[in-house]
């Protein structure tokens, strides 16, 4: 029997359908369309999931059940010793909060390990991609633990979203304040830091929102991140809804031309993100990494 089942859920960009070839387990974000439960990755496509939110479908957002994730635990345990599990960040949603209540009851205390790292996306993956390399170097499920959260600050990214519609959908800014950004053209830019999404600065158009947040990440690369620079355990990403490939390629061409010391990760933001976000999104970001 294997000793160590890494899990996360498909918040980190990596869908159940591709965890095969990671070697991890995926937990599908349930996505509610138009009062209907899709999984996501599972019985619904990107394509499928922007049409309808194009489309003015009303979508929201849940974590998942605590029949589902004890579920996969149960699945799980009967080919693994121990599971190390990773969510989405505590600060974003109460998945964490929840899994941490269950782990702490039987059959799964002690032998499931409920990891709060505080983040997301990108450097959500790079998380459960290093809890597999700690995994085959006969780490305990305990010391996984310990290590993600120990490193858990050792990440930013930065978020600017192309569309204020979605944002005002989710009661996150006004409608005035949503008509008026459109008008001018307001390209807000987000930040998470520690686990939670705050505002960061605002620029017009989505290539000054994309320099602004350039800007952001190499100050932070320059400051608190700078000694994991120069030690070389330091990658950067980019994730994005759907837009023009010729712009995504753009914006990935100057991530390399401004980081060419650093290695380079990418993933899509998720159906769950997409729900508040919208088409057209973009984060960037640095995350620690554990190198095989």
């Amino acid at each position: 029997m294997p000793g160590i089942g890494i899990m996360t859920d498909s918040n980190c960009g990596i869908m159940p359908s591709e965890e095969r070839g990671y070697g991890i387990h995926v937990l599908p974000m349930p996505v509610i369309i138009d009062g209907k439960t899709f999984s996501e990755g599972v019985d619904i496509t990107p394509d499928i999931f922007y049409q309808k939110q194009a489309s003015g479908s009303v979508i929201t957002t849940s974590q998942p059940s605590p029949g589902d994730v004890a579920a996969m635990w149960d699945r799980l345990l009967s080919s693994y010793d121990e599971i190390v599990f990773i969510p989405m960040s505590s600060g974003l949603s109460n998945t964490c909060q929840t899994a941490l209540i269950l782990a702490d009851d039987e059959p799964y205390r002690g032998r499931v390990h409920v990891v709060d790292n505080h983040r997301i996306s990108v450097t959500q993956a790079v998380s459960v991609l290093d809890a597999k390399i700690l995994a085959d170097e006969g780490r305990s499920g305990a010391e996984i633990k310990q290590i993600l959260e120990q490193e858990a600050l050792d990440a930013t990214i930065y978020i600017a979203v192309d569309t204020l519609e979605y944002l005002k959908k989710g009661g996150r800014i006004t409608p005035a304040a949503a008509a008026f950004g459109s008008m001018l053209r307001i390209k807000p830019v987000l930040t998470i830091q520690g686990g939670k999404l705050d505002s960061c600065a605002r620029a017009r158009g989505m290539r000054s929102a994309f320099h602004t947040m350039l800007g952001a990440l190499k100050k932070d690369l320059d400051t608190r991140l700078a000694p994991l620079r120069a030690q070389g355990c330091l990658k950067v990403g980019l994730a994005n809804t759907p837009m023009e490939p010729e712009k995504l390629d753009a914006f990935k061409a100057e991530m390399h031309e401004n980081f060419p010391d650093m290695d380079f990760v990418y993933f899509p933001l998720t159906m769950s993100i997409g729900t508040h976000v919208g088409p057209g999104g973009l984060g960037i970001g640095a995350v620690r990494f554990h190198d095989k």
